[in-house]
């Protein structure tokens, strides 16, 4: 019966969890897309940033409304939405006759990345166990590096057939897009979304199947006791205690994306096709499919630590990792055009060490961070500022490094995850174990 309680929430996570595919696949298939971009468009560098982070513009818009839509009419309804948007913008970007046009399509893609971004491991967290919630919310970038994977092996497969292989790689997403959009008619709405609207009944239905029928009783009245506690209102995230709470979920999603790995995942076949010598498109498209396979088995050590080694820990070795491999970079691409082969493992090195702690520990603490009443809000909030971060990130990494050369942009980044290392280790609690109401108890 236990074993069968624990398969009911894997698989309610999962399904939520799809949409992180959806969210991998779009983010990184702009990275094999680009070289061919620049040729059917001519262009510019800006022009090229822009074509990069338009689906980021759309990400923005989408986290700043998400919280409340998700507050107002239910996770579950606004991430069927958010399948359709996918599957939508997947078609039209894979259908312009401008830069323009393609950066209306993937700012629609963008929209539902932003809204599912928090919904998906806002879901999972509210449906999950405590003794299961990391690396049930984990699962959320495991299904991202598998989009990123996919889109990297698509891209991959697609690059050896002429200058318009770029449509099909943007079209492919329709696929999964759908099936994501059938699944969520097998899942329940979250039972503390549920007990907000008055529907213990239901709420208590669902926890029964997850927790059993004693637990879920028991979590019923916490839920509900919590919720009778918030205002409910935005106001109190600068109440003493909490507005800590709002300022580190802020400050970690903020750093998540400036301390560079997006430069990787965004930009990985540019750096290596115009920054090192004799790359070929295939060959820089590739290298991605590698990048990809590091990252998705780096992303299941995670999974399988966060709730053995806490949040702290993991955060704080991926920091210094990661900053260790951009200072790496920094080092090789003093030279004018470095090898590929010098690159490569520093490119390997930086992602792995991202995936092991700052990719899914950001999320998931994001997920466990605020009350229940204003928690879609407050989420979105700092999603919104992570979407912001990695939009100024990805529209300023060129001309960065035209400006000050590739060393020294990824030398700022390096300087910025010895920030990231000492913010987790000075104002971060750990949070594993946790239920949701004692760790909202931690901040008071």
């Amino acid at each position: 019966m236990i074993a069968k309680r624990r398969g009911y929430a894997v698989f309610l996570s999962a399904v939520a969890a799809c949409a992180g595919l959806l969210f991998g696949y779009d983010i990184a298939v702009i990275n094999g897309a680009i070289l061919l971009l620049q040729r059917s468009f001519a262009l510019s560098t800006v022009e090229t940033e822009f074509a990069a982070s338009s689906l980021l513009i759309g990400c923005v818009a989408g986290a700043a409304c998400g919280g409340w839509l998700s507050d107002r009419w239910g996770r579950k309804r606004i991430l069927l939405v958010c399948a359709l948007l996918f599957a939508v913008s997947s078609i039209a970007a894979a259908m312009p006759r401008s830069i323009t046009e393609f950066a209306v399509a993937r700012m629609l893609g963008g929209l539902a990345i932003g809204v599912s971004s928090l919904l998906a491991p806002l879901y999972i967290a509210e449906v999950a166990p405590p003794s299961q919630r990391g690396r049930l919310v984990a699962l959320q970038q495991l299904t991202i590096v598998t989009g990123i994977l996919l889109a990297y092996f698509v891209n991959w497969m697609l690059s050896f057939h002429g200058a318009d292989a770029w449509r099909g790689m943007f079209a492919a997403a329709a696929i999964p897009s759908v099936i994501f959009f059938a699944a969520l008619f097998a899942v329940p709405e979250s039972p503390r979304w549920l007990v907000q609207r008055g529907r213990a009944p239901e709420a208590l239905s669902v926890l029964s199947q997850v927790n059993g029928g004693d637990a879920a009783r028991v979590e019923l009245i916490e839920i509900e006791r919590s919720i009778q506690e918030e205002s409910g209102t935005l106001a109190e995230l600068w109440q003493p205690g909490l507005r800590r709470a709002f300022l580190l979920a802020v400050a970690l999603a903020v750093l998540q994306q400036w301390t560079g790995i997006n430069t990787v995942l965004f930009y990985g076949s540019v750096l290596l096709k115009d920054y090192t010598g004799g790359t070929s498109d295939t060959s820089a498209i590739g290298s991605n499919v590698l990048i990809g396979v590091v990252n998705f088995v780096a992303t299941l050590v995670a999974m399988a630590g966060i709730d053995r080694l806490g949040r702290r820990t993991l955060l704080i070795g991926s920091s210094v990792g990661l900053g260790a491999g951009l200072l790496g970079m920094a080092w090789v691409f003093r030279a004018a055009a470095p090898a590929a082969a010098a690159v490569v493992p520093l490119m390997l090195g930086c992602v792995a060490a991202f995936a092991l702690g700052l990719g899914p520990g950001v999320w998931v603490y994001l997920s466990e961070m605020f009350p229940n009443r204003i928690r879609g809000r407050a989420m979105g909030l700092a999603t919104t500022a992570l979407w912001l971060a990695c939009t100024v990130l990805t529209l300023t990494f060129l001309s960065i490094a035209n400006r000050v050369g590739a060393a020294g942009a990824f030398l700022l980044y390096a300087g910025l995850c010895g920030v990231t290392a000492l913010l987790v280790f000075g104002y971060a609690p750990e949070t594993r174990g946790r239920s949701l109401e004692e760790i909202e108890k931690l901040w008071k």
